[in-house]
């Protein structure tokens, strides 16, 4: 029992030069930068490894839970987050039984979007009806231009009730930016309510009211130093209009809150959260506040609807289940799940349940809600909070040099960033440098959209389209990132299905691999595929294939082999079928010249390869 011998002592610890010079060898002469460092869409270099050494520099792992710069989360005893579903608010008692219905299945935080004929007190009583207040965290919406008169509603109502202040966690959502961004309306003269409803909340210690929505940039395709710097910029241009107008430093920032969205990319997203607050204590502490917890950033998280797809779309639980994790380990204050089948209809009580459960699922099972900040001192994460919050600070200071971010969206400035962002995404989404799973890689070869379409947004205020083509300034395109493949999958059912059939022939490791990345590559427009075991002739293979009346055949074999196959299978095919070589075989141009005009490979754009052949097919 009185031995303490350490373990591993007789072992020397590797240095940094050993575990390159290890990892040059193994490489074999290949470029360590090319192979395994990851340049980020964020600005800056990703490397394959991290020692402590990396971060002797950082201030980060310093910080303590629930001290400033509360880059380690604003609580210092647990993780616990609020678990909100929102209801769009059509009928306020049919929208009050489904919010006690949730309360009673894990939901401790209700978001209410609620249009602005319903905002009067009798709608609002009606809504908040046998609702326990001070223990349910509360989040009305409603168009900027009504937000003054809800907050009174609402301030009222709780007077009424004889609610105690001090307990009452609501938020009374007003963000006209985001209706300049989204719907491209001149809102400028909404932006002196704002501070009208903080200073009639000022008495409720957590009311929120400003609110930045930088969920709207997530959901148009934002990277996340974008989503991070605006966010900054976003908030500091409320903060500093409420101070302007006389509103007390402490309760103008304790008021800000921030609607977040979560991408998929696990770890960024995590130092994400982490590196706003570090940025946003550093911004409210320049308006020298009485107290450092008013610094803290209060986040909402909801998980992305760009990434979602309409086909395969249970998919997408695995993304908003990783996105979940994301947010919850970044110690965000309340989070909202997006249902798998927002792309392509209202929520059903099955896909809500569903919703609400991932939340529960890492708080019941994984205990997500009882370690704070549990990714600290993690190397990896720790570097990528400090680039992050590098890279999103020079944003943040470049909208500032220009005027703020009132300026900048009346300028188009966000929009144009953000926009051109999309265009990036949605062009490498169309060469698979972005992989959407189940929709431009490894699609589902049988499934049909059974009359699935996207789904048609809400305007705001009950605009019409018409009225929003007038809007004065620049808008964000909210496209989501599978659309354009869905679109195409959605008019070949409509037109016509075309048969791809292999003609697998040759070197069998060749042709196996060359006919699955076929199948794959033709099946993202919906095409129905016939893969084969191989064929002992290319005319065989050819009589197989038109015997199933094959709208396109597709020779897969090894790129040596493909100058003895190629041309005699096309010859003998006769125009009777689409041929295609599956490949860029070194003989290519010799193929061309026999008059093989279609070649699929990994470098292809699919998309515009897939359209292509459409067109030839007549579809």
């Amino acid at each position: 029992m009185a031995n303490k011998e350490k373990l591993f002592t007789e072992f020397q610890a590797p240095t940094t030069q050993e575990w390159l010079d290890k990892i040059e060898v193994d490489l074999k002469g290949a470029d360590f930068q090319k192979r395994l460092v990851w340049r980020t869409n964020e600005g800056f270099n990703v490397q394959p490894f991290y020692r402590r050494e990396d971060l002797k520099d950082l201030k980060t792992p310093d910080a303590l839970p629930g001290e400033f710069p509360f880059v380690r989360g604003n609580k210092k005893d647990s993780n616990e987050w609020y678990v909100r579903q929102n209801i769009a608010v059509s009928d306020p008692k049919e929208a009050n039984a489904k919010a006690l219905g949730i309360l009673n299945k894990g939901i401790d935080s209700l978001g209410f979007r609620i249009p602005k004929d319903l905002v009067t007190p009798e709608d609002i009583e009606a809504l908040l009806e046998g609702i326990y207040c001070e223990i349910v965290d509360l989040n009305f919406r409603t168009c900027p231009c009504h937000a003054l008169k809800l907050a009174e509603i609402v301030d009222d109502y709780f007077t009424k009730k004889g609610f105690d202040k001090e307990k009452l966690s609501f938020t009374v959502g007003f963000d006209p930016i985001e209706n300049m961004l989204t719907k491209g309306k001149d809102v400028t003269a909404r932006l002196a309510d704002g501070p009208k409803i903080v200073e009639l909340l000022k008495d409720y210690p957590k009311a929120h009211v400003m609110t930045v929505h930088t969920e709207t940039l997530n959901n148009a395709g934002a990277y996340i130093v974008q989503e991070l710097g605006y966010a900054l910029s976003w908030g500091n241009e409320y903060l500093q209009q409420l101070v302007d107008a006389g509103i007390d430093a402490d309760i103008a920032a304790r008021q800000m809150k921030f609607y977040m969205g979560v991408s998929e990319n696990y770890f960024m997203e995590i130092a994400k959260f982490r590196a706003a607050r570090l940025l946003w204590a550093q911004i409210v502490k320049q308006y020298e506040p009485k107290d450092d917890n008013s610094c803290k950033m209060c986040i909402n998280a909801t998980t992305s609807t760009y990434n979602q797809t309409l086909f395969d779309s249970y998919v997408n639980l695995l993304r908003s289940q990783t996105e979940a994790m994301s947010a919850a380990l970044g110690g965000v204050h309340s989070m909202v799940v997006t249902p798998f089948d927002a792309p392509y209809e209202k929520a059903t009580d099955f896909s809500e349940r569903i919703a609400r459960n991932q939340q529960l699922l890492i708080k019941e099972e994984s205990h997500f809600d009882r370690i704070v900040d549990p990714s600290a001192g993690s190397y990896y994460i720790e570097h990528l909070t400090d680039a992050l919050a590098q890279e999103a600070w020079k944003i943040f200071l470049r909208i500032e040099d220009e005027g703020g971010f009132l300026e900048a969206v009346k300028k188009g400035v966000v929009q144009d960033d953000i926009n051109a962002t999309n265009v990036k995404r949605h062009g490498d989404a169309a060469k698979r440098k972005e992989f959407i799973l189940g929709t431009n890689q490894f699609p589902n070869f049988t499934e049909r959209s059974e009359g699935k379409r996207p789904a048609c947004r809400p305007v705001c205020c009950g605009n019409s389209a018409a009225q929003a083509c007038e809007a004065p300034f620049k808008k964000l395109e909210t496209t989501r990132l599978a659309a354009d493949f869905e679109d195409l999958r959605i008019h070949t059912e409509e037109t016509r299905v075309p048969t791809a059939f292999m003609l697998t022939i040759g070197n069998l490791a060749m042709r196996q691999a060359r006919a699955q990345f076929s199948c794959n590559f033709l099946a993202c427009a919906g095409y129905k595929v016939i893969d084969n075991l191989g064929f002992k002739t290319v005319e065989e293979g050819v009589d197989a294939a038109l015997e199933a009346k094959a709208d396109i055949v597709v020779i897969c074999s090894s790129d040596d082999e493909y100058a003895e196959y190629a041309i005699p299978a096309f010859n003998y095919l006769d125009g009777r079928a689409m041929f295609v070589v599956a490949g860029a075989p070194a003989c290519m141009d010799d193929l061309k010249a026999a008059g093989i005009e279609n070649f699929i490979h990994v470098r292809c754009n699919v998309l515009e390869t897939l359209k292509e052949y459409n067109a030839k097919l007549g579809i």
